[in-house]
This record gives structure tokens, sequence and C-alpha cells, in this order.
């Protein structure tokens, strides 16, 4: 029987369209534990490989007959010998083209909507770490917001649709992963925003993301205006899109809030993250459809695989928007940390223009899941 793989970009089509799928993880369970392909109907075994040189007879009962069986491991290589021994046992399994370091990198773009005029707004989706980046086009002309590292899905997605990259904004500067906002506007020759707060570090020029700055796309004047929004990190800006979308970056997301410690200044930048959440949120329209920069759950996903969600029902629903005492928040927030990113100095130094790691040192910073929100 021959061994099929699936790539990455089949196996985030199950996650979106709910499908069933049995994953046999044949990474160690540490790795496991801390990290797993998330779907809404998948099933796990995690038994690490080197429990399987000697033959796979000891797992065959535990493998299902009448589902799907996809085999994955870190980089493919112990994955397909698993699946192949499987295979020969008389099982019908695939296993996961380039393991999970390719699961890591797939971005899915879906539309969120339309924008005034003929414009639309997409969100790509990073279901393996997270990472949510975003594009609005409006007649011929496009704005990226918190692009990841992959330039080339953003320029060909660009490309398909017939739209210039004019505008790229980072909320933030990024600690989670490696922002690709940098290098799509050297290579396209659109302007790149950052939070000057954020940048007082930075070694490369780029036009100061601040308070109040309002671009237009198109003839259409698609609006897409900053929004000093601080706590995260001192910088962070958020956008509202065509009076309709709230860009948050990493201070709120559809389940839980911001972390404030990633440069080492959660108990000052604690208060500055209520006042964003407390105050300047709560001044706008409760009708704004809140688009953040990561999710932190499969749950998270809408049914067409969006993240997205009216800001008047996380006033209602997310416990970071209500609690009332304020010495409470500040305990909720600096005792709920979890472990920080893996690397999340050298991202930041990365993003800062500071250091330039090769591609094998990329993917290594960026392994593992996101840990940008308060649990």
């Amino acid at each position: 029987m021959t061994v099929k793989k699936i790539t990455a970009a089949q196996v985030a089509r199950k996650v979106i369209e709910h499908k069933e799928l049995f994953i046999l993880d044949v990474r160690n369970n540490d790795a496991f534990e801390d990290w797993k392909i998330e779907g809404h109907n998948f099933e796990y075994l995690n038994i690490p490989y080197f429990e399987l040189l000697d033959g796979v007879e000891d797992i065959l009962e535990k493998i299902p007959t009448d589902k799907e069986v996809l085999v994955v491991c870190a980089k493919e290589g112990s994955s397909l010998m698993v699946a192949e021994m499987l295979s020969d046992a008389g099982l019908d399994v695939s296993y996961l083209e380039g393991g999970m370091k390719s699961w890591s990198m797939y971005l899915e773009p879906i539309k969120v909507g339309d924008l005034t005029n003929g414009g639309e707004l997409y969100q790509f989706v990073r279901l393996g770490k997270g990472c949510l980046s975003y594009m609005a086009i409006s007649e011929g002309e496009a704005a990226i917001i918190d692009a990841v590292r992959f330039t080339d899905v953003f320029t060909n997605f660009a490309k398909e649709k017939g739209v210039e990259i004019k505008h790229v904004f980072d909320t933030h500067l990024h600690a989670d992963h490696i922002s690709g906002g940098r290098e799509i506007a050297a290579q396209t020759g659109a302007a790149y925003y950052l939070p000057p707060k954020d940048a007082e570090e930075v070694v490369f020029e780029y036009k100061p993301l601040t308070d109040g700055l309002t671009i237009t796309l198109g003839s259409s004047n698609i609006e897409v205006g900053a929004l000093y929004s601080p706590g995260h990190t001192i910088g962070s800006t958020s956008f509202v899109i065509d009076s309709k979308y709230l860009l948050t970056g990493d201070i709120l997301f559809i389940d839980s809030i911001g972390r404030p410690d990633l440069a080492g200044l959660a108990e000052d930048w604690v208060g500055d993250l209520r006042d964003t959440l407390y105050s300047r949120y709560r001044e706008l329209a409760e009708s704004l459809i809140v688009l953040p920069a990561h999710f932190m759950v499969i749950e998270e996903l809408n049914e067409d695989g969006t993240v997205a969600k009216h800001l008047g029902e996380l006033f209602a629903e997310n416990h970071g928007l209500n609690i009332e005492d304020e010495a409470e928040f500040r305990k909720t927030v600096t005792d709920n940390l979890p472990p920080q990113p893996n690397a999340y100095q050298q991202i930041r130094q990365v993003n800062m223009g500071k250091m330039t790691p090769d591609h094998e040192e990329l993917i290594e910073m960026e392994i593992g899941p996101n840990r940008c929100a308060v649990r």
C-alpha cells in the first residue's frame, strides 16, 4: 500500500471545514504537550518515534480503521518511516509533508468582509502559530497589517488580486514571531510604519505610526485610521478600517487580553493595558468587528475559519474586560502570565534589525505556540 503525503494546506482545510482526523504524533511527549496540530474534530495519539523503532505491532489496535489517519513528526522523516511501517501492516495512513515545521509556516487567506465601494478585507490565518495578518484592498491598492515573515504569500496574493501594496504596518514590535513587514515594503516600494515608542532601538528607516494617522486606499477612500492603544507594548497601536473593523494587534483577543511583560515591564505597562481596554476601547462603537493579531485556541475560529467578533460581545463575554477592581486586574494580569515565547528576546532583536539569522535559525526561533495572551 502506498503511503500518501498530505500538505499543511490540506490539513488547514480539514481544520476550517471541521473534518475528522486521527493524528499519530511521533514527537517526544514534551514537544507534543507544548504544541500540536489543533482541530475541532481531531483525535490524537502521541507515541515517541524511538518507542516504535522495533515495530508498530503494539500500537496497531490503537489506530482506527474508520477514520483518516495522519502521522506527524517535527520535520517529516520519522513520520514517513512510521507511516510506511503502518502501511506494511495493512493500515491506510498518510504523513504530513514537512512535519510540524511546515505546519508552523502555513498561512490560509480568508475573506473577512467587504469594504465600501468594492473594497475587501482578508485575514491570513497561520493555524500552526496562531498568528493573524491582514490585507485591505481597494481600487488597485493594498495595505498590509502585521505581516509574518513569509513575504511571498502576501506579494503573490496581491498579484492575484491585481493590487499594488502601498502601505505596510506593524501594530507593535513583535516578540513571538518575525515580522515580514519591512521586507515586503522593501520588495514593493511600499511605506513601512512602526510605532515610534516601540522603535527606539531599531536600526532601519521607518514611517512613524502615530495616534490619529489616517491613510486612504484607492479613490474610494477606505480609511485606515490608527488608534494609540498601549499595554502589550508601550507603542501598541490599533486600527479602525472603514469604520467597521477594529484591528487590535496583541492588546485584545477573542477570549483573553494581551500580556504586558515581553519587554520586561509588566508592572510599568499593566496600567496602560487597563487604560486601553477600559477607557480607550470603551469609547468606540460596540458594533466594530474585532480582528486580533493572534488567536489562542481553535475554539476561537468562526465557522468560516476567521477569527472575529463584535466589540460589544467581547465587552460582555471576555473576562479580561470585566474586572472592575483595578488592583484585582493588576494581580490577574501579572499572576497569570504563560511561559515566555520561544526565543522572544532574539525575535525582538531581529524585528529591530539588529540580528539577521539564516533560514534555519528563523524557523527554530518561531517553533512552538504563540504566548501573547494573559491566561
